[in-house]
């Protein structure tokens, strides 16, 4: 008999509603099955909602004061370092992402509640500027639940980035994982219970889209939704929250471009840009997967990324140097593979990878070699849509007007490189560039307290940062009569 994780509401274990079929985690590393979670339905979310809306208007909570609460967010950051091991290997199990980088991510995730419980107890609300005899100021209110729908790719840095601002800005969490990863969502909202949260504002629903997430979404009880996940499923969440006139935030897709000028540090972008494609198996969302390199270097940077990309050490998560791991689920490295495959047959060039690797250890599990991708312009299929893999697509520019024209010929705006050592120019690229964030002679850098989001079908709102806690809460004005 498999073991059957429960799912968490108002503090306690249920194993999900009996019509609907129990998760199975599946190992990419490997294809052996990890254990069963038991999945939500209806009745599971309509259960833990309402749970979550009295667990939000108890006395206890919203009397609680800031630094009460941001006693119990520092709790949960220490109780994730103490067991960060657990954790990393829950994630690795079910995503595939190599040891060093889930070990990574608990700390970051850590940081993230630790961050957010200094924000809660040192930001105040606001005196404004009098225009007649009264004192007026402005505070800022929680929701009441809030629904977080988190993605497979990090688990544990999203969770983080949703349930430790919106606890922090009084609100109540109904949290659904992704089916694939849903064990680590599990574990922290244990963690948290244990570090003091009181029962029900916490909740974790793992199910799918359609059983949990569109529940939830629609339900009455919930007045706000945060997600992070494909464009179309945004699309299809902000279309329910427009009829409910419901606040939504939605980190959706990226074709990030990472951008070499001539006169760039050669051998430090080539790295970068390898990292920043390669790592998690180019599973990210701000991956930079559409490179442009300035003609008169361009073959000397495809030829040093070609040799860094078979290079890299694909092997088992766990194993000593693993560099790169499988792709999260067999289906989705198919996906990948269906992609290049075709870009292939329209002509592309596979300067590197393109095809699984041949090692006999790695033949069970779900692995794609990293890819680089030439011999195409930029309105190719494969140089437009979102691939969520490690393929790297390279094209040539010219100029600074042709990069910038090319660089933003794309429906997502989520992030961005430039390498170059003429800082006039960086200012000009990354103020034209139409994306959320721009990194210049560096990539992949992020800080839980700088305000993150995308442009255009990249999404709508900006997580992390002080005003990642105000996404959480709705300001009011409040006026003292003085005459």
């Amino acid at each position: 008999m498999l073991e059957r994780k429960p799912m968490l509401i108002a503090g306690k274990d249920v194993l999900g509603d009996e019509d609907i079929a129990p998760l199975t985690s599946i190992n990419p590393a490997t294809g052996e099955t990890n254990h069963e979670v038991a999945a939500a339905g209806p009745r599971a979310v309509d259960d833990a909602v309402r749970n979550a809306a009295q667990a939000s208007k108890a006395k206890a909570w919203v009397e609680m004061l800031p630094m009460q609460r941001a006693r119990i967010l520092f709790g949960i950051a220490d109780h994730m370092e103490r067991d960060s091991d657990q954790l990393a290997r829950l994630q690795m199990i079910e995503n595939g992402k190599v040891w060093s980088e889930c070990v990574k991510q608990v700390k970051s995730a850590a940081a993230t509640f630790r961050y957010y419980g200094a924000v809660c107890e040192t930001t105040g609300s606001e005196v404004t500027p009098a225009r007649g005899g009264y004192l007026s100021m402005t505070t800022y209110e929680p929701y009441g639940v809030v629904a977080a729908i988190t993605p497979w790719n990090s688990p544990l840095t999203m969770e983080a980035q949703k349930i430790a601002p919106a606890l922090a800005a009084g609100n109540a969490v109904v949290l659904k994982p992704s089916e694939v990863t849903p064990s680590t969502g599990l574990a922290v909202g244990r963690i948290a219970l244990e570090a003091g949260l009181p029962p029900g504002l916490l909740n974790v629903l793992p199910g799918t889209g359609h059983d949990v997430g569109a529940a939830l979404v629609a339900h009455p009880q919930v007045r706000m939704v945060s997600f992070t996940g494909g464009t179309e499923s945004g699309r299809r969440i902000a279309e329910v929250a427009a009829r409910k006139l419901m606040p939504v935030a939605l980190e959706l897709g990226g074709k990030s471009p990472h951008i070499i000028f001539a006169d760039a540090e050669i051998n430090a972008a080539v790295a970068a840009v390898a990292d920043g494609i390669f790592e998690g198996s180019g599973q990210s969302c701000v991956a930079g997967s559409r490179l442009f390199v300035q003609r008169s270097v361009h073959d000397e940077v495809v030829r040093k990324l070609v040799g860094h990309a078979q290079s890299l050490r694909v092997a088992l998560p766990e194993a000593a140097g693993a560099e790169m791991g499988p792709l999260a689920t067999f289906a989705h490295r198919d996906k990948v593979e269906r992609m290049v495959d075709a870009a292939r047959v329209a002509g592309a060039q596979i300067l590197a990878g393109g095809a699984r690797p041949e090692a006999p250890a790695l033949a069970r599990g779900a692995y794609y070699l990293p890819t680089v991708i030439g011999g195409i312009d930029n309105n190719a299929h494969i140089a437009q849509q979102e691939i969520f893999g490690p393929v790297l697509c390279v094209l040539a520019f010219d100029d600074e007007e042709d990069l910038i024209a090319q660089a933003n010929h794309s429906a997502f705006g989520l992030a961005s490189g430039v390498w170059t050592a003429d800082y006039k120019r960086a200012w000009r690229v990354a103020r034209a560039l139409e994306a959320g964030t721009v990194w210049i002679n560096t990539y992949k850098q992020l800080s839980i307290a700088t305000p993150f989001g995308g442009f255009k079908e990249s999404g709508i709102g900006r997580e992390k940062g002080i005003t990642g806690m105000r996404l959480y809460q709705q300001p009011k004005g409040i006026y003292f009569g003085m005459t």
